[in-house]
């Protein structure tokens, strides 16, 4: 089985080789996009940056030198959370290469905007990359297409899909019929994975799985990801109608939005991936009558060892429920042998929720002790750079979870009761999902039915033991396909601040190899001898006592792999008063240079947003943001906005709920939002503006309430080295994930 889950793990994930700078002009070649990355990711360049206005002139002359059509839609995006606004001016890339019997619209999407902490060469660098490079092969490819082609490339993805929301309204896209093919880096390698579909996307599906080489993703994580808050530039593009696939990469995400996300260290090979899958669906798509690709429902598929499984979504409940058939089956047969009874196989059913609890909760416990042994890993949320050796811990703790329970059980309630009690749970949890998430049900409900048969058979079928004992080992070889590269995927996805979910996967299928090792076990009637009863239980102690300090070991913070950190500067201007402010869990060695405590006392009203560390901080001489009220209403209030020390953002927290919000800032249309719920741990109102002009915004607010209102202005500035006395950070150290990071605040409290 060790054999059979490394092939299907190294199946999932392989990537093509790299194609150099000589490959043919009509196919995809990794260097010379690699070319074009080396001019765009050289530093961070966050929405309204200098930088970010550089790569927007350089894309518009590549593209416009490739022969499309370019305009620079300019543009205020909006975003919308619990009791927050987003508001953003953004420079949208619209690149068209017009087709000669459109019926809709190909969009390639991709950001060019970064996170501030580093120069985004994976995200979304790549991908932006990639666009270019694709609409390269497909201009000098020589056949044109059927359909319009927009190459895409928005701004303020990083601040909530800001450019993708205005995009929308752009003519080459506003009430458009088409397709849009997003490509996103949640770490710098990996194959490009396809993770997100809009609804209905049989049709979709089948032309990935059809045109694109080495096809990566199953639809589990579509569905999965559906029930998740995260949103990118697919999200609002699909609300606006068009049919959607979304891609990425994610191995090495430990170096996701950080300083480390580089062209160095991106691999070339992920990027061919992009890149290969990009132009390949470009071309399909290109050709094909956009008005069929959306289907009346979803695909199920995922691959066994690299063989791809499709079968319609409506399968999913009638499949579990199959598999419960099977397993009752089972039963009948195991009783009518008098191998167990039926009170047995139920005792044997309940008592194998504990190894999947069990592995769980210890996975949990294993992180919970890691970050009391390194505070700094709960800034990396479970995401750490050499993770084998945790890797390796959690194996054992599942293991010992699966080994303590069966053999705890084995005599007494004995192996044909177990064994058929445990087929229940990848049954029951088939059914589960086949309800709720039903493209994601075939995780539990193909290893339940393969299982499941194989036990059948092996009872009524096999004539000789060597035929059973076939029978049961390709079983367990397709269930290893199906939940090892599962685990594998959330364990990469969420990192080991999640562990409990790949725990549970790998304990469930633990609970479906128990067919097959039956086979390799002495009669239970035979008592365990002393190594099984004392030795098993000892050795697995010893592992995990070792692999943690290994682990430990292997992510000390170096220049390679660093810590992160977070810290910032705030100044109220109303009193003087001026803090470091972090939060971190337990700040690191540096971080603790300047807070000291938690004390909150010195912040602006409404500034602290959950437990904060702070600390004594020199006050700086300039100005806080200037609020005027141009008018007012009971519950309406209309001000005007700006920074005299010209910062690029400007926060409002309201110290009531907020209702609805307008945002007027130069020439672009204004922009309104209607906000629900409350923000948590703070003022129960916000909103955001990026990329404040020089005039400043003007803001129209309906509040939830009537009376008089306090608000807190927050403008903000990238970079603490203005501040006197701020130490930079050593190399083994960069600047964490968290928005509000390496930013002066200056703020002032205003009563309306």
């Amino acid at each position: 089985m060790v054999l059979a889950a490394w092939v299907s793990i190294a199946a999932e994930s392989s990537v093509p080789p790299p194609r150099g700078k000589d490959a043919s002009p009509e196919v995809f070649s990794a260097e010379r996009a690699l070319q074009r990355l080396r001019d765009i990711a050289t530093t961070a360049r966050p929405i309204g940056s200098p930088e970010n206005r550089r790569i927007e002139d350089t894309l518009v002359r590549r593209l416009s030198e490739l022969g499309l059509s370019v305009e620079v839609q300019r543009a205020v995006g909006t975003r919308t959370a619990a009791g927050l606004a987003t508001f953003g001016r953004v420079d949208n890339i619209v690149a068209t290469l017009p087709g000669t019997d459109p019926t809709g619209v190909v969009v390639l999407a991709a950001h060019h905007d970064s996170a501030p902490m580093g120069p985004g060469a994976a995200d979304d660098g790549a991908a932006v990359a990639a666009a270019v490079e694709t609409a390269r092969a497909l201009v000098d490819g020589g056949k044109p297409l059927r359909n319009d082609l927009v190459v895409l490339v928005t701004d303020g993805e990083e601040d909530g899909a800001l450019g993708a929301g205005a995009a929308v309204r752009h003519p080459a896209l506003a009430g458009r019929t088409g397709v849009v093919l997003n490509f996103e880096a949640r770490g710098v390698a990996g194959p490009s994975t396809l993770f997100e579909t809009s609804e209905g996307n049989a049709a979709l599906v089948r032309t990935v799985h059809d045109v694109v080489p080495h096809t990566r993703g199953n639809s589990a994580l579509v569905q999965l990801y559906r029930l998740l808050p995260n949103n990118t530039d697919l999200t609002p593009l699909t609300r606006a109608g068009l049919a959607g696939l979304n891609f990425a990469f994610f191995h090495d995400a430990s170096r996701y939005h950080t300083a480390q996300d580089t062209v160095d260290r991106l691999d070339p090979a992920s990027l061919q991936h992009h890149g290969t899958t990009m132009l390949a669906l470009a071309r399909a798509l290109g050709d094909t009558d956009l008005t069929t690709v959306t289907a009346s429902h979803d695909a199920t598929y995922f691959s066994v060892f690299g063989l791809t499984v499709r079968y319609p979504g409506a399968v999913a409940v009638p499949l579990a429920v199959g598999a419960c058939a099977l397993v009752v089956l089972l039963g009948w047969l195991v009783r009518r042998r008098r191998q167990a009874t039926v009170p047995r196989m139920l005792l044997g059913a309940a008592s194998a929720a504990a190894p999947i609890v069990v592995a769980a909760v210890s996975a949990q416990a294993l992180w919970q002790v890691l970050v009391s042994l390194r505070p700094g890993y709960d800034l990396m949320g479970g995401l750490l750079h050499a993770p084998r050796a945790f890797e390796f811990t959690l194996l054992v703790l599942t293991a010992v979870s699966l080994l303590g329970w069966y053999f705890l059980l084995r005599r007494r309630l004995g192996p044909a009761a177990l064994v058929t009690g445990a087929l229940c749970w990848p049954a029951a949890l088939g059914v589960g999902l086949g309800l709720f998430a039903p493209n994601a049900a075939y995780v539990f409900t193909v290893p339940a039915v393969v299982s499941t048969l194989a036990a059948i058979a092996a009872l009524t079928v096999a004539r000789r033991p060597s035929h059973s004992l076939l029978i049961l080992v390709i079983a367990a070889c397709l269930t290893t396909a199906v939940l090892v590269p599962m685990a594998h995927t959330a364990l990469l996805g969420m990192g080991l601040a999640l562990a409990g979910v790949p725990a549970a996967l790998l304990a469930v299928w633990g609970l479906t190899l128990l067919p097959l090792a039956e086979r390799f076990l002495p009669r239970a009637e035979r008592r365990p001898g002393l190594g099984m009863t004392v030795g098993v239980p000892v050795v697995a102690v010893l592992l995990v006592v070792a692999s943690i300090p290994v682990g430990l070991a292997a992510n000390d913070s170096t220049a390679d792999n660093p810590v992160r950190s977070h810290l910032a500067y705030v100044l109220d201007a109303d009193t003087g008063v001026a803090r470091w402010v972090s939060g971190e869990h337990e700040p690191t060695g540096w971080t603790r240079r300047h807070v000291v405590d938690r004390d909150l006392s010195g912040l602006p009203p409404g500034y602290a947003r959950g437990e904060l560390w702070t600390g004594p901080a020199p006050g700086l001489d300039v100005d806080g943001p200037d609020v005027r009220l141009s008018a007012r209403t009971a519950d309406t209030l209309t001000l005007h906005i700006d920074s005299p020390r010209d910062a690029t953002s400007v926060i409002l927290r309201f110290d009531r709920p907020i209702a609805e919000v307008t945002a007027r800032a130069g020439t672009a249309p204004p922009a309104m939002v209607r906000v629900t719920g409350v923000r948590a741990n703070t003022w129960p109102g916000e909103v955001r503006f990026r990329d404040l002009p020089e005039s400043g915004v003007d803001l129209t607010v309906r509040t939830a309430s009537d009376g008089p209102t306090r608000v807190t202005v927050v403008d903000e500035t990238r970079g603490l080295d203005p501040v006197p006395g701020f130490t930079p950070r050593p190399p083994d150290v960069v600047a964490g994930t968290r928005e509000d990071g390496d930013v002066v605040a200056v703020a002032r409290t205003y009563e309306f």
